[in-house]
């Protein structure tokens, strides 16, 4: 067990203060394009940054034709204006040698790396003739399409539509699919974090000071520099959240959810929950509580390792916070196969104080539409949703609906690893293609020699991306795809406590013959008879319907790239509505206690609040009521191997970037002192991790900053494929290690896995 007292908070450290300052960009750096000075499109350009998924605010301009300066847009009050160091090196991609400016057509074996450059015509003409066959031998389900959620996966999944196919996936049961599903099971919806309000803060590896959320990051440090919030953090290692927190935990991994419990049963025992909350906006309490009674800080304890007076110690301290406190429901932490009943305790550790809808608690988005009603005018504009007619019905099922109680993720970007069992099991029928565009899975799926096996077995394989990744090496074609710099896409809605709108605009004219995705899936869509389903002519048609043709509105949006309306509102808070009526004089009347409590609703089948589930428990028997159920990862012999996100990555997409690979371009493996001393290991020797499906060589990095019985490393790092040669064997690959293995529920992929540790 070991627990540290809170570091001296340095202002500035993780998601940092000031815009980062870029290196000049050298001309000629892509053969084709030699002397070539950046056009820019104008003098600053407001955008949107996509180095990871957070997809921040920024503002551009171009500087002596040869280096492009990000920085944060100061519209948006919350991202302070600022970027991290991925955004400040978004413009290393445009003169990048090793990106790929025109079409590639595979002609060696798959994965060999044998390449040849052909014209757009002949990659549409390929892929629409090979897609057609197999639609019309096998079915249009027999080709899956997958993307990185966000922009990137609208007008790929238009294009998997209008083929036919229903199998169409984002990549959230590789990484956010757990706490969307368990949202969606409680509150019928996403929720969000008002950190910066709160004044008593319980995380658990949810590491905002390295995988960085501008907006989420800056919260959390203004809640502990300016209102002195209590941070605590259980987490197996020392990470820079557990360096800033006042408290850190080293929880055994896969225990969060032992724990989480505990602290429910502290507050429902000790009479410390919110009766009067419960009872109007909560359902399902009784048999929650009911099956807390046995989950008490002592039997958390031998589970977890977190001393049960702490346990009760917090929780108490956590109650005296209410309402404006936080249980984090994190993003990447400890997965195991109970991460959706994880996520679950962690959200109904918030219900039982009350804190839905209340400064530094939980609150819904507010869109326009809903923040319209409560101000009784239209003080938002809407968006439209621009429409195809006609696009065919699917005739088969999705492949990951052979199980009921994946229902709630079938909308929700789908369980993408099924992808691998219909190719190589035909379950429930075999695919014969795979369309993707800006996803890794042979870095964020686990057991990487399963999806070679998946690559190597289809018939054909299409990939749109910027590099050639690893999972490209093994395509038939590889379109290249503009990056974010060089491409115009649709507004996009940024709502929180009041509406929001912003826009991706390009900044630089395109380099090479690369294209926007948009354009991409538009013309390859026509080029396989599917015109009819691609009306719109250009991105500006696009977002002008999207505004409804309202050129004033488009104008402004435009221009500052990000824009918000009225006064933030949070339902249950006193003083936000009493600001927000002020403001507004026709807007909804208050409840006799000056809230807007009564009118707060949830799309869940009650309308309430679900602690506990029927929907759940019709999907999975047994299900229904967040329970705990004991989990084996590993073996006696072995050590625990848990992944994380590092501040200058973003997972399997950015470690070939010049300037981020050239601030950390190996991932050195945690180990405690005591650990390496008995294998003869020190800091820096070469190292051997094997599990039941792979192995990876890599570097120690002996530090006391984690378990004994735990190692860890970044995730995606140790490409292996030729093509990507600035990471390529660049330490070790973590979904190499992974077994394949789907939890219940939620569908997500499990990132926690037992290893032997040698040292070479």
């Amino acid at each position: 067990m070991i627990e540290l007292d809170r570091r001296t908070f340095i202002k500035g450290a993780g998601a940092g203060g000031a815009t980062c300052a870029l290196a000049t960009l050298l001309p000629g750096s892509l053969a084709a394009l030699e002397q070539q000075p950046l056009k820019a499109v104008g003098k600053e350009v407001a955008s949107i940054c996509e180095m990871c998924s957070t997809r921040c605010p920024i503002s551009a301009r171009v500087v002596d034709g040869k280096n492009v300066f990000i920085s944060g847009n100061k519209e948006a009050k919350s991202f302070g204006g600022k970027v991290c160091a991925r955004g400040g090196a978004g413009h290393s991609l445009l003169y990048d040698p090793q990106r790929i400016v025109n079409p590639l057509r595979r002609v060696g074996e798959r994965g060999e790396g044998q390449w040849e450059e052909i014209t757009w015509q002949q990659a549409y003409q390929t892929i629409a003739k090979n897609l057609n066959d197999i639609k019309a031998k096998h079915g249009a389900e027999a080709v899956a399409f997958s993307s990185k959620s966000g922009s990137l996966s609208g007008h790929l999944f238009h294009l998997g539509k209008a083929f036919g196919s229903p199998n169409s996936f984002t990549h959230a049961s590789t990484c956010p699919g757990g706490y969307v599903i368990a949202a969606k099971a409680m509150f019928g919806t996403k929720v969000k974090r008002d950190l910066g309000n709160s004044k008593y803060i319980i995380n658990f590896g949810h590491n905002l000071y390295e995988g960085i959320n501008m907006s989420e990051t800056r919260g959390m440090m203004k809640a502990q520099m300016e209102k002195n919030a209590k941070l605590v953090v259980f987490e197996p290692r020392f990470s820079v959240v557990a360096d800033k927190a006042d408290e850190w935990f080293a929880i055994r991994p896969g225990t969060d959810l032992a724990v989480a419990l505990a602290l429910c049963h502290v507050l429902i025992e000790d009479k410390l929950y919110d009766h009067a909350f419960i009872e109007q906006h909560v359902v399902g309490f009784e048999a929650f509580a009911e099956e807390v009674k046995a989950y008490t800080p002592e039997w958390a304890q031998g589970v977890s390792d977190v001393p049960a007076k702490d346990i009760r110690r917090i929780a108490h301290e956590y109650a005296a916070h209410a309402p404006h406190a936080v249980v984090d429901f994190g993003h990447r932490a400890t997965f195991t196969p109970e991460e959706f009943d994880m996520r679950r305790a962690l959200f109904a550790a918030n219900v039982l104080i009350g804190n839905i809808e209340r400064k530094g608690g939980l609150y819904l988005g507010k869109k326009a539409k809903t923040y319209n009603k409560f101000a009784g005018n239209k003080v938002a504009p809407t968006l439209g949703k621009p429409g195809v007619e006609g696009l065919p019905k699917p005739t088969a099922k999705r492949i990951d609906q052979v199980d009921e109680q994946y229902a709630m993720m079938w909308s929700s970007g789908g369980i993408y690893q099924t992808i691998l069992d219909a190719t190589l099991e035909a379950k429930p029928y075999q695919l014969k293609a795979w369309v993707m565009s800006r996803t890794n899975p042979m870095q964020t799926m686990t057991d990487r020699a399963r999806v070679v096996e998946s690559l190597k077995k289809l018939d054909f394989v299409v990939c749109c991306d910027v590099y050639i990744s690893e999972t490209a090496a093994y395509a038939d074609i590889i379109l290249p795809e503009s990056t974010y710099l060089e491409r115009d896409e649709e507004i996009a809605d940024k709502s929180g406590k009041n509406p929001a709108y912003y826009v991706r605009q390009r900044v630089v004219e395109t380099i090479g013959q690369t294209k926007p995705s948009w354009q991409i899936f538009k013309e390859l869509g026509e080029e396989m008879g599917l015109g009819q389903f691609f009306p719109w002519e250009n991105m500006e048609s696009l977002q002008l319907l999207q505004v409804n043709r309202d050129v004033t509105l488009w104008n402004t949006i435009k221009e500052k790239g990000y824009v918000s309306y009225g006064k933030p509102l949070m339902l249950r808070e006193p003083s936000m509505v009493a600001a927000f009526t002020a403001h507004y004089p026709e807007a909804k009347a208050t409840d006799a206690d000056g809230t807007y409590a009564s009118a707060m609703s949830f799309k869940t089948p009650s309308g309430k609040i679900e602690l506990s589930s029927d929907k759940v428990e019709k999907m999975a028997a047994g299900r229904g009521v967040i329970k705990y159920r004991p989990v084996q990862l590993k073996q006696a012999d072995e050590l625990y191997f848990i992944q994380g996100k590092v501040a200058v990555h973003t997972n399997g997409a950015t470690h070939n970037i010049p300037m981020l690979a050239n601030l950390m371009s190996d991932n050195g493996v945690w180990i405690h002192p005591l650990t390496a001393g008995k294998l003869g290991i020190s800091s820096g020797d070469k190292i051997r991790l094997s599990s039941s499906v792979g192995s990876e060589e890599g570097t120690a990095l002996v530090t006391p900053g984690i378990r004994q019985d735990t190692v860890f490393a970044y995730m995606g790092f140790g490409s292996k494929n030729k093509e990507l040669a600035r990471a390529t064997g660049k330490g070790i690959h973590c979904g190499n290690l992974l077994p394949h293995q789907t939890a219940p529920i939620c569908g997500m992929n499990i990132h926690t896995t037992g290893i032997t540790l040698a040292k070479i």
